[in-house]
C-alpha cells in the first residue's frame, strides 16, 4: 500500500485498431473499506483483476465502486463486476444515479444521437458505431448516494467534491490532507498541466472550465486523472 497517501492509481490498458488508450481507475483504502473510483470500459472485469492481482489485491476485497460519472469508460464495467461480487457497493451522485440505473438515457447517447445529424458523411458510420458502444453499455443499480460535502476515511480521510460540467452530477474526490485529488473527467493531464477533459463533449463547457479551475485551487501535491495519470505538483 502506499503509505503516505493510502491509494493507489491502477493502469488499464486497452487498443483498438491499432490505437492504444490508457485508463487509470484509483484505489482507496479506508479502515473498513477498499474503495475503486471507476471501472473502465464494458469488459474489464479481467483487466482489472489483473491488474489488482499483480499488486497483491484480489477484486473480491474491494468493497465499494464510486463512479465519478456515466460515461462508459468509467461506469461500463459496473454491471459485470457487481454480476461477478454482489456484495459490492455501488455509489455516485444523485444527478447521476438515474443515468447509470437506466432509469432515465444516457445523457452522452443524446449528445451522440443529435451530433449524428451534423456530421460529415465520412464521419457518420464512425458516428453510429459510438452510438452503438453507448446503447450496448450494461446500467447498474446505484447501492448509495454521494453528495459534495461527504467525508470518509477512504485515502486517508477525504471529501467528496461537486464538479459539474463535463456530465451534471460530476463528482471528484480530495484528500483533506491535499496529497491527492481525484479528478475523474474534471481534468486531464496535457502538456504536464490541467486541463478540461474533451471540451466539445463537455455538456456545459462554461461549468466544466469552473470545475477545473476549483480543483485547481486546492493546491493538491498529486491530481491523479483518469486521462493522463499523475501530475505532480510541489
Amino acid at each position: 500500500m502506499d503509505k503516505p497517501y493510502c491509494c493507489w492509481m491502477l493502469n488499464l490498458r486497452y487498443s483498438w485498431n491499432g490505437t492504444v488508450q490508457y485508463l487509470h481507475p484509483v484505489v482507496l483504502f479506508g479502515e473498513r473499506d477498499i474503495v475503486l473510483v471507476d471501472c473502465g470500459y464494458s469488459g474489464s472485469l479481467k483487466l482489472l483483476e489483473r491488474e489488482l492481482s499483480s499488486r497483491g489485491l484480489g477484486l473480491e476485497g474491494i468493497t465499494k465502486l464510486v463512479l465519478t460519472h456515466q460515461d462508459d469508460d468509467h461506469m461500463g464495467a459496473a454491471a459485470e463486476l457487481k454480476e461477478a461480487y454482489p456484495a459490492l457497493q455501488i455509489l455516485a451522485s444523485w444527478e447521476e444515479a438515474p443515468y447509470i440505473s437506466g432509469e432515465r438515457k444516457n445523457l452522452r447517447l443524446q449528445q451522440a444521437e443529435k451530433m449524428q445529424a451534423y456530421l460529415p458523411e465520412e464521419q457518420k458510420a464512425f458516428g453510429e458505431q459510438f452510438c452503438q458502444r453507448l446503447r450496448a453499455v450494461r446500467t447498474v443499480s446505484v447501492d448509495g448516494i454521494l453528495r459534495p460535502g461527504d467525508r470518509f476515511d477512504w485515502g486517508g480521510g477525504c471529501e467528496i467534491l461537486g464538479t459539474p460540467g463535463h456530465t451534471p452530477g460530476h463528482l471528484s474526490i480530495r484528500a483533506l490532507d491535499g496529497s491527492f485529488l481525484i479528478t475523474g473527467d474534471a481534468a486531464v493531464v496535457e502538456n504536464e498541466a490541467l486541463a478540461v477533459a474533451n471540451p466539445e463533449y463537455c455538456l456545459d463547457v462554461g461549468k466544466a472550465q469552473r470545475s477545473l479551475e476549483k480543483l485547481e485551487g486546492y493546491g493538491c501535491r498529486r491530481y491523479l486523472c483518469f486521462h493522463g495519470g499523475c501530475l505532480e505538483r510541489g
